[in-house]
């Protein structure tokens, strides 16, 4: 996630620091953004010269002092609370006043992440879509405090990468997408753990049906069958309410390393990445 909003920032014209914990981390991203580059431009949707031009406005470091001049950071770490308020935390201690701390979590609510934090007002959620190059959507979400202004910044900034926002004014669990999804997972899940039907049909039924362009388990193998595990969990523990209770088929899944399209194999088998 991280680096397809590199991408789509330094495509549109933004200097980019894109930063990771690790250098064998920011290679593979750097070598990611590239192989979609040259995709767009062998499929005419971006001019050739424009692959070297963008890479050039990417900076990479595992730095995380190198973001401290930054007027907008997204934050794209693991769905995890105290990982993110942990950046947060670091953020605030970083940035200068002014500057939008946006996270890209997309079931944490926005105000427990904020807390970790002295400026709640300058927090936003920025929920991107993966693959982030070519999902025109970005939900944005207040949290308690987020002022007008830091919606504001976060919205031209999403609209100058060429998303189109949907506005989550009340900071629950999940926003909105994420709980449309994730109650359409949990329930595709259990009907293939208790033997209803099979995982392909379950997605062409979605698809022919309800006019998909994908079906939530091939959604889930795209997504990351951990992340989107963790989604529901994240919303179960907030609300209580037992459709967002994970299935054990999900969590066994995880357990078992069967992640999806990452690993090769979750609900259908992939080639290995």
């Amino acid at each position: 996630m991280g680096s397809g909003i590199a991408q789509v920032a330094a495509t549109a014209g933004w200097q980019v620091i894109l930063r990771d914990v690790t250098d064998d981390a920011l290679e593979r991203g750097t070598a990611g953004i590239r192989r979609s580059l040259e995709t767009f431009a062998r499929k005419g949707k971006l001019p050739e010269d424009a692959v070297e031009a963008t890479l050039g406005r990417i900076t990479t470091t595992t730095d995380l002092g190198a973001v401290a001049k930054a007027g907008i950071v997204v934050e794209a770490v693991f769905e995890r609370l105290d990982v993110k308020r942990e950046v947060f935390a670091e953020l605030d201690r970083i940035c200068p006043d002014g500057t939008v701390l946006a996270t890209n979590t997309s079931a944490i609510p926005i105000t427990r992440i904020a807390a970790a934090t002295n400026r709640p007002e300058a927090v936003v959620g920025t929920h991107f879509f993966s693959p982030v190059p070519m999902m025109g959507l970005c939900e944005l979400v207040r949290g308690h405090r987020t002022s007008d202004a830091t919606l504001e910044r976060a919205r031209e900034f999403a609209e100058s990468v060429g998303k189109t926002c949907v506005v989550v004014n009340r900071d629950i669990a999940g926003f909105v997408t994420t709980r449309l999804i994730s109650a359409l997972v949990v329930e595709a899940v259990r009907l293939v753990e208790d033997g209803v039907a099979t995982a392909e049909d379950i997605d062409t039924a979605c698809k022919l049906g309800f006019g998909h362009a994908m079906g939530p388990l091939a959604t889930t193998d795209l997504t990351g069958v951990d992340v989107l595990r963790h989604a529901t969990r994240n919303i179960w523990d907030e609300t209580a309410d037992p459709k967002f209770f994970p299935p054990e088929l999900l969590t066994r899944m995880v357990e078992a390393g069967e992640l999806g399209r990452k690993s090769g194999r979750g609900f259908y088998d992939y080639d290995q990445p």
